[in-house]
């Protein structure tokens, strides 16, 4: 199976909604836990990155991508 692929400034669909009804976050940290950022209510959590692999659905908009404007 192919490891997702995310990076500091991520925007990622989890599996779940977030209590405010959305499910995008902003990845915030890295590390051995990643915090997370909830685009709607600005709520932030730290999540171990097994539990956070485990429920990430996909990445919506990366950083990675190269910019228009270049």
């Amino acid at each position: 199976m192919e490891r997702k692929q995310y990076q500091l400034g991520d925007i990622v669909q989890m599996k779940k909604p977030h209590p405010c009804g959305t499910n995008e976050m902003e990845i915030i940290r890295l590390g051995m836990d990643i915090r997370i950022k909830c685009v709607g209510c600005k709520h932030s959590v730290l999540v171990p990155r097994a539990k956070f692999e485990s429920k990430l659905k996909k990445v919506l908009r990366s950083n990675a991508e190269p910019s228009a404007d270049a």
